[in-house]
């Protein structure tokens, strides 16, 4: 039986500069030989498939953090898609917060969509910057929910994202998933709204059962809040050196290397 590694990427594998050494590409290839191989992350599609290029990922990848489950020839292997009366309904609570979200979706042909609402705080400006070039971008003057909503995003103030998390699980208790974090990259919050089982966790359920393996033969590494679910899920999971506390307490290992030192090529190395 081929063991399964499924690494996150921010602050995991990929450097702080968004890059890959040589030296963690050529190790992975080498183990993709014998292994399977693949990504956790909250990234989509089309950029995890731009930092991974030149990878082998011969195991379907995690995306929008758990949300969708798909090949790296862009096969579609699960789908975890809020609503559009759920999305409506999120996006009329966050109003009366005077804030508007992104929203992450596919359309039927199964294209990735960015959209964006009209009026943007300053975080969401610093971002859309980054993205400026992206052919998924599209401005929506009254932003609405569309038929699949993988995540919907919103950016600000740690008090104001709080705040707003604590309406939303009074308003919609179970029927979404909610998540807040600390962006690695902006000095801001991130408050993403999923489907319940639109997380890591189920994701890894999803791949589990589609390589017909078991979770003793899954390997995980992280470094954040939203790998926690994840870390309970596999047979062995692995924590980074910059992880934060939370991550490493539960972690079976935690590696004396942090992801710009290639923490995740060293351990694979040594299998």
């Amino acid at each position: 039986m081929k063991k399964l590694f499924v690494t996150d990427l921010d602050k995991t594998f990929l450097r702080t500069d968004l890059t890959l050494s040589e030296y963690s590409k050529k190790v992975w290839n080498e183990k993709a030989k014998n292994h399977l191989l693949s990504i956790a992350t909250a990234r989509s599609l089309k950029t995890s498939l731009q930092f991974l290029d030149g990878l082998s990922i011969n195991l379907p990848m995690i995306l929008l953090d758990g949300a969708m489950v798909a090949t790296s020839e862009k096969k579609l292997i699960a789908l975890n898609a809020l609503s559009k009366e759920i999305t409506d309904s999120i996006i009329a609570e966050g109003k009366k917060f005077d804030i508007l979200p992104f929203i992450v979706g596919i359309n039927e042909g199964v294209n990735e969509l960015f959209l964006y609402p009209e009026k943007t705080n300053i975080y969401q400006k610093e971002l859309l910057a980054k993205y400026k070039n992206d052919s998924r971008l599209t401005n929506i003057k009254d932003i609405k929910g569309i038929n699949k909503n993988l995540k919907v995003v919103y950016m600000g103030e740690e008090k104001h994202m709080s705040e707003l998390s604590k309406r939303l699980k009074e308003v919609f208790a179970n029927e979404i998933e909610i998540k807040l974090s600390k962006d690695p990259y902006i000095d801001c919050h991130f408050l993403t709204l999923l489907h319940p089982k639109g997380d890591k966790s189920h994701a890894l359920e999803e791949l589990l059962e589609y390589t017909k393996s078991k979770k003793e033969h899954l390997t995980v590494f992280g470094d954040s809040h939203n790998d926690v679910g994840m870390f309970k899920k596999a047979g062995k999971s692995v924590a980074v050196k910059n992880a934060v506390e939370e991550v490493k307490k539960i972690a079976h290992i935690v590696l004396p290397h942090t992801n710009d030192e290639d923490a995740v090529a060293r351990y694979l190395e040594k299998i």
